[in-house]
């Protein structure tokens, strides 16, 4: 697999906790059976790999952390953990009903490969990766009209104070239009809910130059139009690591997890494309955080985004010329 790109630097070397920072990489995909990504992950990276369930293998010794590989199916994954007796008429029906499910998900649901947080100068082993999955099948989200896969990055925030937060979150909705066309998302995959916009009244409330919200009011306002795992950036993770009560109260989705980062689910996955790679979603989200550590040149560019938003019909194509001709870092 040929990468056409480097993977540019961030503007933000350090996490919010002063150390370096790092980054999670989910990669969804079909074409591969669970232990052959199992195998060729753990004799890549010198990992020992172990079933977790029958649908969920985790890989150990990275002291970076563990990586997995899962059908990205919650209820399977489960149901993948349990023990059956056979002498059980209730454990024959479970199990039936398991296979059942199990053969209808194999051709719609993807496998999933999450790496654990990590640093920089490891992601090009993320790199090498996607090379050994193409080689060996494995097949994205164009592939199929049945498939909608993505490719998602976690990167650690830099810090967590409102304003650092609220700077990056207006950053990508001014460059949303402009990434959505660079991602070439497939026709099957535009047509689900995953990755969707913010709504208009949300990005028209946070493009206000006096919009100044301490932390409890910007999570408040984002969970007003955002309490849902399904948007194109999802800060669900990152405001329930800071205020679990304050995000419990509006919902209580199991598959929100804690975590101090971003959750960047744009990207789509085609890892069946021989010149594909990291590169194109890593490069996009650079120029969002190029941006958010640009208060001037990010205050310029809310003005004429919001200017955008207010005309009648919203045409996305002059707003995204106008991205590449004026507010991309150079």
């Amino acid at each position: 697999m040929t990468q056409q790109q480097q993977l540019r630097r961030l503007p933000w070397q350090t996490s919010y906790n002063g150390h370096p920072r790092r980054f999670g990489i989910e990669i969804e995909f079909s074409g591969l059976e669970l232990n052959e990504v199992q195998q060729l992950v753990a004799e890549h990276l010198s990992l020992s790999g172990a079933p977790s369930g029958r649908y969920r293998h985790k890989l150990t010794g990275d002291p970076a952390g563990d990586w997995r590989v899962e059908l990205d199916f919650q209820l399977l994954t489960v149901m993948g953990e349990q023990k059956f007796n056979t002498d059980s008429l209730t454990d024959t029906l479970q199990a039936s009903l398991e296979a059942l499910l199990a053969a209808v998900a194999k051709p719609l649901v993807p496998l999933e490969l999450v790496s654990p947080p990590l640093p920089y100068a490891r992601l090009t082993e993320v790199e090498q990766l996607i090379t050994l999955l193409h080689q060996a099948g494995a097949k994205g989200s164009s592939e199929s009209f049945r498939y909608a896969f993505g490719l998602q990055l976690n990167p650690e925030v830099p810090a967590t104070d409102a304003s650092a937060l609220l700077h990056v979150i207006q950053a990508f909705v001014c460059l949303h239009d402009w990434l959505r066309q660079r991602e070439n998302i497939d026709f099957i995959r535009s047509l689900t809910s995953f990755i969707a916009p913010y709504p208009t009244a949300y990005q028209l409330q946070i493009m206000d130059k006096d919009y100044q919200p301490n932390l409890a009011e910007l999570i408040d306002d984002y969970l007003q139009f955002n309490a849902s795992r399904n948007r194109a950036l999802d800060c669900l993770p990152l405001f329930l690591h800071l205020d679990k009560q304050r995000v419990r109260a509006i919902t209580d989705d199991k598959l929100i997890k804690a975590r101090p980062t971003f959750h960047y689910r744009l990207p789509s996955c085609e890892i069946h494309q021989a010149e594909w790679g990291l590169s194109r979603a890593w490069n996009g989200w650079a120029e969002v955080e190029m941006l958010a550590a640009e208060p001037e040149r990010l205050r310029r560019c809310m003005a004429a985004y919001r200017q955008q938003l207010t005309k009648a019909g919203n045409n996305v194509k002059p707003w995204i010329s106008e991205v590449e001709q004026q507010w991309l870092s150079r």
